[in-house]
């Protein structure tokens, strides 16, 4: 293409974004105030390209160069709110393969059968799994209405330790705790989660209270008007809404624009994050259930520091609407819960296509455990054992007496891990705003590694580079696949054995679980120690498995089945 007929379809692309007439790239330029592009600034630049031209070349370029950055500054003048998706968005099924819905999947709700019994200690009902929950709610030994004031009393003891809620909502929790209650009385059954309270990472609107993400920017923003759509599923399931649960500011870390929310087992220590709050609520015995999401990492990362369960379901199966985009092609929504079990009633409940969320894919789910593991292979890398822990190899023997065969498997061994630019350029382009407007000084946290710096730095990716990370991901799912086949499952540590980054990138489900205990120090935001000199706490280690797409029922099954074994689910901390 010549060059004046390509600087001709810039233009007009300019144009037709802002709706004013075509500029030169040099009027644009000194319109927007722009210093002036020469070669020696395109000699400068090339060091963050990682290119080199000549000098003849850069002279060429320059006029291109300022009409570039004309349909740039006129593409900011676009109105581009955090709800607005890309028009291209993320698939993890590959071409021409068949992938089946879950197995044992009907979408029919499990039955819940009436328990007796109820504790006379407060604290033993809140800290029960849902199911238990449910069995002593048909029995009718305990209220929905009860209960949730058990878990709002909770709240206002413990959290000014643990900073876990940002909003608490007494009045609806309580009303909608009364309608179910009036519901069960009148014969109308909604399921596992009739009447069961939850915590809500704030992340997701609900009718009453602010959607903060966390950030200081947002705090102040209007009452959400209409639920999000894992609201509304919770509530047709019958839940109950307790309030928002904490989170890093943009969902990252456990750094919030109040505080920063606490691990229950060791409160002088951070939860992680970024569903800090939802972590840590769920396992101080807080809310019978909670919500969280993850990009990369924040479910797994605050499940494993605080000692919950949470799952990771396959890309595209929960939807998304109503919550704050981090990066479209790699954000997912999961329960979190005190039991693998508790998961699979949850995910039962919000799993489910929904078009208002352009990431959304179709494919039914209803949990149904199996206890028969006979004949299931499950992969394991024996390399693994050279950084694992006590906690994390005693699990694996455990999960060898089930009655599965373990089988050798291998990360795909490409030139590159997926990179973190996808992530950063997409969480860059959806806060846009705070970097250009410098809102972005308001943010709590400033270090390098937090968002601010972040969003700055990787505008000097080239859209070259992206599109080949993008191709690079591709070249993950294909790996992986092959790397799943004739495998049901894959046990391993949650961070040493190499798999958080590509499954989340390929779209892989993942359940995090608690295997146990060690004695550790307090650590900061990256599990790094934060002084050698403090005294150690017992504090909780968890493990991974990893499944094919959309085989979250194995996963659970599995899952629970080994939680038994393990025996170490119902330890308490001691607030």
């Amino acid at each position: 293409m010549k060059d004046t007929t390509r600087r001709n379809l810039l233009k007009v692309g300019a144009a037709g974004i802002s709706g004013m007439a075509a500029l030169s790239g040099r009027a644009a330029a000194q319109e927007t105030d722009m210093t002036a592009i020469t070669p020696g600034t395109i000699s400068s630049a090339e060091k963050l390209a990682g290119v080199e031209y000549t000098d003849a070349e850069r002279e060429q370029m320059v006029s291109a160069l300022e009409d570039q950055l004309s349909a740039i500054q006129q593409l900011r003048t676009v109105e581009k709110p955090n709800a607005l998706a890309p028009a291209q968005t993320f698939d993890p099924r590959l071409p021409g393969l068949a992938y089946p819905s879950a197995k044992a999947s009907s979408g029919s709700l499990a039955t819940v059968r009436p328990v007796s019994g109820l504790p006379s200690d407060s604290a033993d009902i809140a800290f029960a799994p849902l199911t238990r929950l449910a069995g002593w709610i048909r029995s009718g030994d305990l209220t929905s209405r009860q209960l949730t004031d058990i878990y709002l009393d909770r709240i206002e003891r413990l959290d000014s330790k643990l900073h876990a809620w940002i909003t608490v909502m007494p009045e609806r929790a309580r009303a909608e705790a009364d309608a179910m209650d009036t519901e069960l009385a009148n014969g109308k059954d909604r399921g596992p989660l009739h009447g069961i309270p939850y915590g809500l990472k704030d992340l997701f609107d609900a009718v009453g209270a602010r959607t903060t993400w966390g950030a200081k920017p947002y705090s102040d923003g209007a009452l959400a008007s209409v639920d999000s759509t894992i609201v509304q599923k919770l509530k047709a399931a019958g839940a109950v809404l307790l309030g928002k649960t904490t989170c890093g500011a943009l969902a990252y870390g456990d750094i919030w624009y109040g505080a920063v929310t606490r691990n229950p087992f060791d409160p002088r220590e951070g939860s992680s994050g970024s569903s800090a709050g939802s972590a840590s609520a769920v396992v101080a015995g807080l809310c019978g259930f909670a919500i969280g999401t993850e990009t990369l990492g924040s479910l797994v990362s605050p499940s494993h520091r605080c000692g919950g369960s949470a799952l990771r379901p396959t890309f595209g199966r929960v939807s998304r609407a109503g919550g704050m985009a981090l990066c479209w092609s790699l954000d997912k929504i999961g329960p979190m819960a005190r039991s693998v079990g508790d998961l699979g009633h949850v995910l039962s409940a919000i799993n489910g296509y929904d078009a208002q969320d352009t990431g959304s894919l179709q494919s039914t789910f209803a949990y149904q455990p199996t206890t028969d593991f006979s004949g299931m292979k499950i992969g394991f890398d024996d390399a693994w054992l050279e950084t694992a822990n006590e906690v994390e190899k005693a699990a694996f023997v455990e999960a060898r007496r089930l009655g599965a065969v373990f089988v050798r498997f291998k990360l795909p061994e490409l030139p590159s891990s997926p990179l973190p630019q996808q992530l950063l350029a997409e969480a860059a382009a959806a806060f846009e705003e705070l970097t250009l407007s410098n809102r972005d000084d308001d943010m709590v946290w400033q270090e390098d590694p937090a968002w601010p710096n972040s969003f700055r730095a990787i505008r000097f990716v080239s859209a070259i580079d992206l599109l080949q990370v993008d191709r690079l991901r591709r070249l993950w799912m294909q790996a992986m696949h092959e790397a799943f086949e004739g495998i049901d499952l894959v046990i391993g540590p949650n961070f040493s054995s190499g798999m958080l980054t590509p499954t989340n990138f390929t779209g892989h489900p993942s359940l995090v679980m608690r295997a146990g205990f060690q004695d550790t120090r307090p650590r900061n935001i990256f599990g790094q120690p934060q002084d050698e000199n403090a005294l150690t706490a017992r504090t909780p280690i968890a493990i991974s498995l990893w499944a094919p797409l959309f085989q979250e029922n194995t996963l659970l099954s599995f899952g629970a089945a080994l939680e038994d074994a393990l025996g170490v689910a119902g330890e308490r901390p001691s607030l």
